[in-house]
């Protein structure tokens, strides 16, 4: 089915050196590098109880304590004027902060009536105010710490709906890297459908520092040199960011009605997922090729018609070297293709890269400049016979047409995102595309629950109306045994995972040999 287009007429962020949409732009244009050391005191121990060498590396220690980190936001910060008290704000992580102030922000920049919702991306880690109640719980001590952060994502959520009177709700999700693009797939479809009026979408990151910083060691995932390098020769991991960037979004007959201002239409998105790859860690051409042909075929656009193309590139040289390889096939008709990432400025926003690279390409398409990606001479082996060039400078957008640019974002466990952008067309059509209300089978089932292992225990316990409990009155699963053949899980992680994933691969795999 054709998407229709969508316009985005709101939008907000706090980054590391920007806290405005307009001051992200300004430090992209000028080529500056936001990476620095972690603030004093945020790691909550010595650093050297932390840190390790890159040369000898330690178990439960990280080899680099640099990153993207927001400073200043406290002076921007207003608690009051949402539909909660500002008494209630106080104790909450700061994530939950930004959040609010983004959306709030995002939302003031349109005419607002109708059903509003909201959903976003937020990492399924400890946030840092989590962590600290954890602390506080198992030490038995009394810190003082709000015992809401525990709720980082659904509370965070519910906040937010309450706070803006969301009328139309919100919600959280957790798709790795590819979070934001993923919110603003499914606010889309939301629009589509005619159930909401306004969305908000978008993603905040704000997991404990130590936790990203000693987690991407244990992944050999994070720079050993402390430096966020997309594309350059010697890159050697990722650097991990914090931030928060939201977007407002309406149908474009309905901001063209309402006379907002259209920073940027969204043309189409494609989602996948990379499915029976290599393994959970390793990134899939395939995959990734999936949803950037799936965002061409939404949109009815040509590959050919984008002129800067905003890479996922991490800087990690596996994953790098997979992207080029599978863009190059879907933009093989350009010569010269401009690319960049704002990773080489920030850092890995994670789940906020995607929105955070959609401002900078609306930014970029107002000024007609497309802006320098840092750090990429020598640029990787990989570059070589790709229709891409890393932009190195400053250069003029030139453009004979309304402009179009597209991001990727390619998240842990292969989740793949391709979202296609232009500027304003007042030639552009603005129907939308007719809700399909077909009829769906359903052809296969997976249970597991309490004493039932598998669907036929269930039915017949249901049938029977015999109880699924234990002797003490519980519906507890006692027991998963999982056929490991053809499941692609690296059998070292398998030992740690937590019971309900194994029930989940369990039930999956039931559905999947039905059907």
């Amino acid at each position: 089915m054709r998407f229709a287009p969508i316009a985005i007429v709101g939008r907000a962020c706090v980054l590391p050196g920007a806290l405005s949409p307009e001051a992200l732009w300004a430090a992209v244009r000028d080529g500056r590098d936001l990476i620095s050391q972690v603030p004093a005191g945020r790691w909550r121990l010595a650093p050297e109880q932390a840190l390790c060498t890159p040369d000898a590396p330690l178990p439960d220690r990280a080899w680099s304590d640099r990153g993207g980190y927001v400073e200043g936001f406290d002076a921007i910060w207003q608690p009051h004027g949402f539909a909660v008290s500002a008494q209630e704000l106080v104790g909450l992580d700061p994530l939950v902060h930004w959040l609010l102030h983004c959306a709030r922000a995002a939302r003031a920049e349109t005419v607002t009536h109708g059903r509003t919702g909201a959903v976003f991306g937020h990492l399924g880690f400890p946030s840092e105010q989590m962590a600290a109640f954890a602390d506080q719980v198992w030490c038995h001590r009394d810190d003082g710490v709000d015992a809401r952060n525990r709720a980082m994502s659904g509370g965070a959520a519910d906040l937010l709906a309450r706070a803006l009177a969301l009328d139309a709700g919100s919600h959280a999700l957790d798709a790795a890297c590819a979070s934001s693009l993923y919110a603003i797939k499914l606010a889309c479809d939301r629009l589509h459908e005619g159930s909401v009026d306004l969305m908000l979408a978008g993603a905040v990151q704000r997991a404990d520092d130590l936790f990203l910083h000693i987690g991407f060691s244990a992944l050999n995932a994070l720079s050993r040199s402390g430096q966020s390098r997309p594309f350059h020769r010697d890159a050697d991991g990722l650097i991990p960011a914090e931030g928060c960037a939201m977007l407002a979004l309406k149908r474009l007959a309905d901001a063209r009605r309402d006379g907002d201002t259209i920073h940027g239409i969204v043309r189409g998105i494609g989602l996948s997922n990379d499915g029976r790859g290599r393994g959970l860690l390793v990134p899939d051409a395939g995959g990734q090729q999936r949803a950037i042909r799936a965002a061409y075929a939404a949109a009815g656009l040509a590959p050919s018609a984008v002129s800067l193309l905003e890479c996922h590139a991490t800087g990690t040289p596996v994953g790098d070297a997979t992207e080029l390889r599978s863009s190059s096939d879907v933009f093989s008709d350009i010569d010269g293709l401009p690319i960049g990432s704002l990773k080489s400025n920030l850092g890995h926003l994670i789940t906020v890269a995607g929105a955070a690279g959609v401002i900078k390409l609306i930014e970029a398409m107002r000024a007609g400049v497309r802006p320098p990606s840092l750090h990429a001479e020598p640029p990787t082996p990989a570059l070589a016979e790709t229709p891409f060039r890393v932009l190195q400078a400053a250069e003029p957008w030139s453009a004979q047409s309304p402009r179009v640019a597209a991001i990727s974002a390619f998240g842990f466990g292969g989740n793949n995102a391709h979202l296609i952008l232009s500027e304003s067309d007042p030639s552009l059509d603005d129907g939308l595309p007719g809700v399909h209300s077909g009829q769906y089978a359903i052809t296969a089932l997976g249970v597991m629950a309490g004493s039932a292992t598998d669907r036929a225990q269930f039915s017949a316990a249901f049938a029977a109306r015999s109880s699924l409990r234990d002797h003490d009155g519980r519906g507890a699963i006692t027991a998963i045994e999982l056929d490991l053949a053809g499941l692609r899980f690296p059998p070292r992680d398998l030992e740690q995972t937590l019971p309900q994933q194994l029930a989940i691969l369990q039930v999956a795999r039931e559905a999947l040999c039905e059907a």
